[in-house]
């Protein structure tokens, strides 16, 4: 017979010549089980998207219930399917736009982006847009037209033009922001650069600059949005407001899901002059929305956020090992200096075989990644911390 791993390689599209090639049979809580009955203690999530953790029972029963009911009906925008209606109604009580929000719901966070880079050039007539150096917003041909990184963006040029660079907490970069500019595209929380959270001082400064320029501030919440930077939105720590919100990953609750949000003003004229000025199919799927929705009241009612800083304070508490000291980052997005690459993928490594599912970023390969599950508690974060202290005293002491 031939293996499931033999079947994966030969028969689905691969991302990477080294894949982990963990078979994984259930999931329950934090942990992951593979077909030999091995568990891995998950502290990325899926990529920051398991947030409420793996069988959340209200999100199942959520998903359960809608199934029943019905599942695809018609692309999105045309028919009222309750599940869309009732999480924008939640969801918008807690929105910068509160009754004025106005939701695009997409299936992922790389085309919320794509969205987004529409509406900004719709919304303003303006057609040169901004990003920033070691920016992460998706791997489609507009987000990745938002990278610099030419080592994920050579073989796919040209890319889209118009579209300037600036980096994160250099106040003297905001004079490229001018009239020109339709929207500048801005990670609360920059993601794979290694989360790497904003001065205060710069992104209110930013916040000013668009204004003065009419220009649309788009933030990026794909990863540190739904509580995962201690707040429920990363926005919030900084006193400042978005046109345009960008919410995927944890949004869905473990089913694909994405949204670009904005105003109902700036959101209308995507209804007209062309009609269909955006469409999709399957955004807003009713059995997504559905789970949506029960993961969204989930961190509210339990105020997950706050969980988020316990769990950063923790792991700086519990990681003991003088390799391991610095640490970046907020909440339950955090990431551990290592000296070089090898290391950190030598280290990776060495704590997946032990049973701790770790992981490193595209744009910071020396760096390691902890974005575990909201739901993790104090000793299963003493747990992780034991292996990782133990394997940076294996391959990591001089």
């Amino acid at each position: 017979m031939i293996s499931q791993k033999t079947l994966f390689l030969n028969l689905l599209a691969q991302t990477t010549q080294a894949p982990l090639l963990l078979e994984i049979e259930s999931a329950n809580g934090v942990y992951l089980y593979n077909n030999n009955g091995k568990k891995y203690l998950d502290l990325i999530s899926g990529i920051s998207v398991s947030s409420l953790g793996h069988g959340n029972i209200k999100v199942i029963k959520a998903i359960e219930e809608q199934s029943k009911k019905y599942l695809h009906l018609m692309v999105y925008g045309e028919l009222v399917q309750t599940p869309q209606v009732k999480l924008a109604e939640k969801l918008s009580a807690y929105l910068p736009f509160k009754e004025n929000s106005s939701i695009y719901y997409t299936n992922s966070g790389s085309e919320a982006i794509e969205g987004a880079m529409k509406l900004a050039k719709r919304a303003t007539g303006r057609s040169e847009m901004i990003a920033l150096n070691h920016a992460y917003h998706g791997s489609t041909h507009g987000p990745i037209s938002l990278s610099a990184e030419s080592y994920y963006t050579d073989f796919y040029r040209p890319l889209l033009p118009q579209i300037k660079r600036i980096n994160q907490n250099n106040l003297e970069d905001l004079q490229t922001i001018t009239t020109k500019t339709a929207a500048i595209f801005v990670e609360t929380i920059m993601g794979e650069a290694g989360y790497t959270p904003p001065e205060t001082a710069w992104l209110q400064a930013l916040r000013k600059k668009c204004d003065e320029t009419g220009t649309l501030l788009v933030l990026d919440e794909v990863q540190c949005g739904m509580g995962r930077s201690g707040r429920l939105f990363a926005f919030e720590h900084y006193d400042i407001k978005p046109d345009i919100l960008i919410l995927a990953k944890a949004f869905g609750a473990g089913m694909p899901l994405g949204a670009f949000i904005s105003d109902k003003k700036t959101m209308s004229v995507l209804s007209q002059n062309p009609i269909l000025g955006h469409i999709t199919t399957f955004g807003g799927h009713p059995v997504s929305c559905a789970a949506a929705l029960a993961g969204l009241e989930e961190i509210i009612q339990k105020k997950l956020w706050e969980n988020a800083l316990t769990i950063e304070a923790l792991f700086k508490r519990r990681l003991t090992h003088p390799a391991l000291s610095t640490i970046n980052g907020k909440g339950a997005m955090l990431a551990i200096e290592l000296p070089n690459q090898e290391k950190c993928l030598e280290f990776v490594q060495t704590c997946i075989e032990s049973g701790v599912l770790i992981d490193w970023f595209l744009y910071a390969p020396h760096k390691v990644r902890l974005s575990p599950p909201l739901i993790i508690n104090e000793e299963e974060i003493s747990m992780a911390c034991k292996i990782m202290n133990q394997v940076a005293d294996k391959i990591l002491t001089e």
